[in-house]
């Protein structure tokens, strides 16, 4: 018998979102476990950042012509690639570690990989959203797609701590292959709508430079979604440093299995999150949406790091991961809503490189700036032991938690000044000069 193409636009998101979100959960349960790993073989908070940076900068470094080529690409064909090549790169790890020949290198330059085969992915994932989902349903959509990863970031933490102790390392790889198989069968069985043409993309095709430059000019254009692309780039800086920084902050004083408790509780917040605005949609004006759960946001980060208290740090981590799907679901739909569809690669690739910009550079200073300035300042003896130690403790660990406090800080004040800043604060009634119509 034939296979049957499914054609449908709401079957056809349904099937798509479905295997994004198993491939995420596998990628979820690869990143605990490596991450794990690299930190207990090398004890360096710099080497287990290292993962992370590896694991964002090639994909942002070169989004913008990546962006260029899924507008020119078939998307479902991109995606397609993409699952192939990072599963058959999940694949080589795992044989690497069959053969006890794993190293840090590796793991880096594999995570390098599956970095540009995201930044190839995302941008072909959230524009053909626009195709698939009518107009007014696309914050219930962003609301879905966070499912994956609230779902990765739930699951996986408990469920890498488990069974890293009953099948290993080489066990959760495995897992995450057949999850990027599963994503695989699931492209292959639907058609995705192609693009109808308007007058942006007339604009800006041309050669493939130009038209990865022309995302960058759409942008500036804009005023509001420059300010939005800074906003997110300002706050993913603080985020970026506190996702590296929590393992060994809890460490420092429990164990990896109360860690992966605590990490997934804290990404259940995701979870409830992404759920409330499926069904929700988010507030209305979006962008008082992003507003408000950063300032949220950035009072939980504080509270992370004001006490060694494992109720403390999971309830304020629930919350951080809480904002989440509302900041980006409202961000994801101001974009949908700003940008015409068959533009929308090269602008959202654009868009991911400025927005996580911010990241690698976080990365970079998490290790150093924790085992280098805070946590000898916080140090027994340190030149604030005496001061800031008498009100959040003094010890390995209180250093980092000095450090989610200022870094909390840092997102209050740019969520404010986001706020004060006319042309972002009324995105949503700027006039866009490119007019296009959605589906109703």
């Amino acid at each position: 018998m034939a296979k049957r193409i499914i054609t449908d636009k709401l079957q056809v998101f349904i099937i798509t979102w479905l295997g994004q979100l198993i491939s995420l959960i596998g990628s979820g349960l690869t990143g605990f476990a490596l991450g794990l790993w690299v930190y207990q073989q090398t004890g360096s908070v710099t080497q287990f950042a290292l993962v992370s940076l590896f694991t964002t900068s090639p994909g942002i470094i070169l989004s913008p012509i990546t962006g260029a080529l899924v507008d020119r690409w078939e998307r479902r064909a991109t995606m397609l690639l993409c699952n192939t090549v990072a599963g058959l790169t999940t694949l080589v790890l795992v044989l690497l570690l069959f053969m006890n020949q794993l190293q840090v290198w590796q793991i880096y330059t594999g995570m390098s990989v599956i970095s540009v085969c995201t930044a190839f992915q995302f941008p072909a994932y959230t524009a053909t959203i626009t195709l698939l989902v009518p107009k007014k349903h696309l914050g219930r959509a962003s609301g879905m797609t966070n499912i994956g990863e609230a779902s990765a970031r739930l699951f996986a933490p408990a469920l890498a701590g488990v069974m890293v102790l009953t099948i290993g390392v080489l066990g959760v790889l495995l897992i995450d292959f057949a999850s990027y198989l599963f994503a695989v069968v699931t492209l292959l069985i639907v058609q995705f709508p192609k693009p109808k043409k308007t007058t942006a993309s007339n604009q800006g095709k041309s050669s493939l430079l130009k038209e990865a430059v022309y995302g960058w000019t759409y942008i500036i254009k804009h005023p509001g979604l420059l300010g939005l692309l800074l906003f997110f780039a300002g706050s993913n800086f603080g985020l970026g440093i506190a996702s590296v920084l929590i393992t060994p902050m809890l460490l420092a004083f429990t164990s990896p299995a109360i860690l992966g408790n605590v990490m997934s509780i804290a990404g259940s917040g995701m979870l409830v999150g992404s759920i409330i605005m499926s069904v929700w949609g988010g507030p209305k004006p979006r962008v008082y949406g992003v507003f408000g759960f950063g300032l949220l946001q950035a009072v939980c980060l504080l509270l992370v790091g004001l006490h060694p208290s494992i109720p403390l740090i999971t309830a304020a981590a629930f919350g951080v991961f809480f904002c989440v799907p509302f900041m980006d679901g409202c961000n994801q739909t101001i974009w949908q809503t700003k940008v015409p569809p068959d533009v929308q690669g090269r602008v959202f690739a654009v868009r991911l490189m400025i927005a996580w910009s911010s990241f690698p550079l976080a990365y970079l200073l998490a290790g150093p700036l924790a085992d280098y300035v805070f946590e000898p300042l916080l140090a027994s003896g340190g030149l604030l032991a005496s001061s800031v130690g008498t009100i959040i403790g003094v010890g390995t660990g209180r250093g980092i938690g000095l450090l989610f406090i200022v870094l909390g800080i840092l997102n209050f004040w740019v969520a404010i000044f986001s706020y004060l800043y006319q042309p972002l604060r009324m995105i949503e009634k700027e006039n866009i000069a490119a007019i296009y119509q959605l589906q109703e």
